[in-house]
């Protein structure tokens, strides 16, 4: 009884640390962009690919990875992950002022992430009972939120005693510290899909029309961009063609027939995260070039956002387990679209105070879309759909990130073009802002339908 225990505990923190360094490496690195840019000499959307080779990579191989755990076992492919992502992490924090080479390694350490990611959650859910699940994968949320929340001020206060690249090295220590930990303490094994087929030609064919289709968005507007986004998509509807026909799909598609309110609950979740993503990015680089304020000054005002989020979440959560969660959801989009509306309006001489009041304004609206929408969404699934629903979930929202970085360098690059994010380009810089910021309210805001549509 008490290896059980022990082992119920060992898998929980290595879940929940796990969970947090992903959350906190994003967040973290939306505060050292500027610093970053300025070390390497990056344009707009160089800058952009930071972020976004991070993103793709994740969304390319969470499904996959997800499959594979089931097959291969979930605590080796956990391992590994978080071994590589570590390693990737390292080299970040040493590399040389080279932007191809820190662009690749970023691509490198989100698959470690990928990993990660896919078999966290699923290592809690195999070793605890279905009554205990609730309040463990509580905890799992929250420290995504603890990472999101506390990387902006950490990655301040780093990047202005140190450097940026102190944000990446104290990472990748937590990283080796944790790889050990989970080598020597979490014991066992879990494959419930051992022996079934690994779908290659899927995962392939789905791994490179979302990289066909994101260098595309970053081409447009020139023919060759419009041709690789044309292409992508269409690779992308071979991807779910292919997927119908064959037994052990990596991505099993069946579940949107089986469900009308999964498939509303999982196409709000993409269109949320492509409206609100590029948000944390946009605003630090803001604060930073154009409000001249330091990185720990500028993680401070960028709290806001995460701190209310991780408040109202279990709130909002607990409304969700009470009231239809759809309805909850399609007030949260609401909010968050007036927040988004709020942020085209800001210029260079706009008050900091009305910046953390649109922040925390945007915080409360994606707590109350979040855990109901993903509560409906769970809900709505058929027990031995569980699995699937739960990574088709994290890669819509891995999906709506890329699109939402999509947005921004496809802006940058018809406005910027070649230029940098610099003080003396600042009216380029919010120009770009502005637009982006309206594109984003008027996805939101036509999420708020979506979801409020009855059967």
């Amino acid at each position: 009884m008490h290896s059980d225990h022990s082992l119920k505990r060992t898998a929980l923190i290595a879940s929940a640390m796990s969970a947090f360094l992903p959350p906190f490496m994003i967040s973290s690195t939306n505060i050292v962009l500027p610093s970053i840019g300025k070390d390497f000499n990056m344009n707009a959307v160089q800058i952009g690919w930071v972020v976004t080779s991070y993103i793709l990579s994740s969304a390319v191989f969470l499904v996959p990875f997800g499959r594979l755990s089931d097959i291969m076992g979930r605590r080796k492919v956990f391992l590994y992950g978080l071994s590589l992502f570590t390693l990737f992490t390292f080299l970040i924090g040493v590399i040389p002022a080279n932007s191809t080479l820190l662009i690749a390694t970023r691509f490198l350490q989100g698959f470690g992430s990928a990993m990660i990611f896919s078999t966290g959650m699923t290592i809690i859910v195999s070793v605890y009972p279905p009554d205990q699940r609730g309040k463990v994968l509580g905890i799992n949320v929250a420290c995504v939120y603890l990472g999101l929340a506390v990387g902006p001020f950490i990655g301040g206060i780093l990047t202005q005693h140190f450097t940026w690249r102190s944000v990446f090295l104290l990472t990748a220590f937590i990283g080796i510290f944790l790889v050990i930990f989970i080598a020597l303490k979490l014991k066992g094994e879990w494959a419930d899909a051992k022996g079934e087929k690994f779908d290659f030609a899927g995962s392939l064919i789905y791994g490179i029309s979302l990289v066909t289709l994101m260098i595309g968005f970053t081409g447009i507007p020139k023919a060759t961009g419009f041709a690789l986004v044309t292409a992508g998509i269409a690779m992308f509807i071979i991807f779910v063609l292919y997927e119908l026909r064959i037994e052990h799909p990596v991505l099993n598609f069946k579940i949107f027939r089986s469900s009308r309110t999964y498939t509303l609950a999982t196409t709000s979740a993409l269109i949320n995260y492509s409206a609100t993503f590029g948000v944390g990015f946009l605003v630090s680089l803001y604060l930073q070039t154009v409000k001249g304020l330091t990185p720990l000054q500028a993680g401070t005002v960028m709290l806001a956002q995460p701190v209310i989020q991780t408040i109202f979440s279990p709130v909002a959560g607990k409304l969700a387990d009470r009231k239809e969660p759809q309805s909850i959801a399609s007030a949260g989009m609401a909010l968050t679209a007036l927040g988004l509306a709020m942020l085209t309006f800001v210029q260079a001489d706009t008050g900091i105070p009305y910046i953390i009041a649109t922040l925390a304004l945007l915080g409360f609206g994606f707590a109350f879309f979040s855990s109901p929408n993903t509560t409906a969404a769970m809900n709505s699934a058929e027990k031995k759909f569980y699995g699937v629903a739960s990574s088709i979930l994290g890669t819509m929202r891995l999906l709506g990130q890329m699109f939402s970085m999509g947005i921004s360098m496809i802006v940058f690059t018809i406005i910027m073009k070649d230029a940098k994010i610099t003080p003396e380009n600042s009216g380029l810089f919010l120009q770009s802002q502005k637009i982006i910021f309206i594109v984003f309210a008027v996805l939101c805001f036509a999420g708020i339908f979506l979801k409020t549509r009855k059967k």
